[in-house]
């Protein structure tokens, strides 16, 4: 038996016998040839078969497997089967491989030899081009068929690879904090419980932010994190899920926020350049999308100054707290575009009741040291230098109606000496949503959870 070839390796073959193994794209059926698509997780490859008809006893024309020898018998046998094969079916062929510049798909075809099918799909495909979001999510094994869903996810593998190589380069200690905790780690309001041992219950965890802290009191300096996290926000957005991925990491002996967000625009440069230089052209193709490898350093903006500008272009902001809404993000993102041809900028400097109780205040100004990154007009960071110093932290705590004592865990971590040191989150659907230019991370998750949706 020759060994699977893979369809990305075809063009660099010779011709002469191979096999290959997929599913059925397309199948179409003429009179005196077979054409089917077979496509793997590489790509896709025509197969041809010269088609062996039964005969017409009103003419005499075709073959008559009666009269025929056994070749004859096989012959109509492979016809009849690829004439039958249903879209999604799931095959191994054997045969000749041809190198013809005509052949649009890839300049290469496979005259079929023979075929074993491994499963046979149903004839009726449950879902379309056309059909509608939460369609294509009920049936996302199919959907996530497409050429198209199929480069999503290894753009995502490449993003993925490339921020743990700039880490693991420069040191950084990868961490796998638990998901399930005994405490709330920011907001009670935001928290799955779940029920535990003993008649106890636990949280699925919002945030490795308390773990990764602990890290840096731990003697660690620098981690990283690419894991779960859980929201109980029931947001119907085209960014929030409940379920999603969160790519962290956290610095020791810095001397500000700034130090962190130097330290993520460097890591969002080296990782968009992975991804343009491996998968760029394919982006262009299938998504329209050129991916720009944004130039250093990005934009900083202090959010007063970020509202003064969005006011100047002729939007009220609603909100109350001081904040960006998301038209706000998107009005300031125009800005930035407009005047630094930037895809990205930090917005800095936010007032201490927009922010959660562990942000370390400039002693000057009363503000956090803090940042959110926006790409693209959306949010998808926010950063901060964290306050270490124990007897801070309490009273921070306390302003923010917090009660000390559920935080004793937390504020141990600090009774024993602490560095400088601070850190970011960041969400991986919503940076390759952007990246790719898509409507919703539902398209970019490979299975989205939602308030609604916690199925397949």
């Amino acid at each position: 038996m020759s060994e699977r070839v893979l369809v990305n390796q075809l063009k660099s073959l010779p011709a002469g016998p191979v096999e290959v193994s997929g599913w059925v794209e397309t199948v179409r059926d003429q009179k005196k040839v077979q054409f089917v698509v077979l496509r793997d997780e590489t790509g896709a490859v025509q197969l041809v078969n010269p088609a062996t008809r039964p005969s017409d006893p009103s003419t005499g024309s075709g073959t008559d497997p009666s009269a025929g020898s056994g070749t004859d018998e096989a012959a109509l046998a492979l016809t009849e089967t690829i004439g039958a094969l249903s879209t999604g079916t799931f095959l191994t062929v054997r045969g000749e491989l041809k190198h013809d510049e005509r052949v649009k798909l890839g300049g290469v075809e496979i005259k079929v030899g023979e075929l074993v099918i491994a499963a046979a799909a149903n004839p009726e495909t449950p879902i379309a081009a056309d059909s509608s979001p939460d369609k294509r999510m009920d049936w996302r094994f199919i959907d996530l068929r497409q050429r198209r869903n199929n480069l999503i996810f290894r753009v995502q593998t490449t993003l993925e690879h490339a921020m743990r190589t700039y880490w693991v380069e420069r040191d950084y200690i990868e961490v796998h904090s638990p998901k399930l905790m005994a405490s709330p780690s920011e907001s009670n309001a935001e928290l799955f419980e779940v029920p535990y041992f003993e008649d106890k219950t636990a949280y699925l965890a919002q945030s490795p932010q308390f773990f990764k802290q602990m890290a840096q009191v731990a003697g660690f300096g620098k981690i990283f994190e690419i894991a779960p996290a859980f929201r109980a926000d029931p947001s119907f957005t085209s960014r929030h899920a409940t379920e999603f991925t969160s790519i962290d990491a956290e610095i020791s002996w810095i001397d500000s926020h700034e130090d962190v967000a130097r330290m993520q625009e460097e890591l969002i440069a080296t990782a968009f350049q992975a991804v343009a230089d491996k998968h760029g052209a394919e982006i262009q193709e299938l998504f329209g999308i050129e991916v720009h490898v944004p130039a250093l350093p990005f934009p900083r903006i202090p959010l007063a100054e970020a509202r003064e500008i969005v006011a100047a272009r002729g939007y009220d902001i609603p909100r109350t707290d001081g904040d960006l809404d998301p038209e706000g993000e998107r009005q300031i993102a125009a800005h930035v575009a407009e005047t630094f041809g930037h895809q990205f900028v930090f917005i800095t400097d936010y007032h201490p009741e927009i922010r959660a109780f562990y942000h370390m205040r400039d002693e000057e100004t009363g503000l956090t040291k803090s940042y959110d990154l926006l790409f693209n007009g959306v949010e998808i960071t926010t950063g901060a230098q964290r306050e270490h110093r124990v007897e801070v932290l309490i009273e921070q705590a306390k302003e923010k109606g917090l009660d000390p004592e559920h935080l004793d865990f937390y504020l141990d971590f600090f009774r024993f000496g602490a560095p400088p040191h601070g850190g970011f989150g960041m969400g991986l659907a919503r940076v390759l949503m952007l990246m790719l230019g898509e409507s919703s991370i539902r398209e970019v998750t490979y299975l989205f959870r939602g308030p609604t949706r916690l199925a397949p």
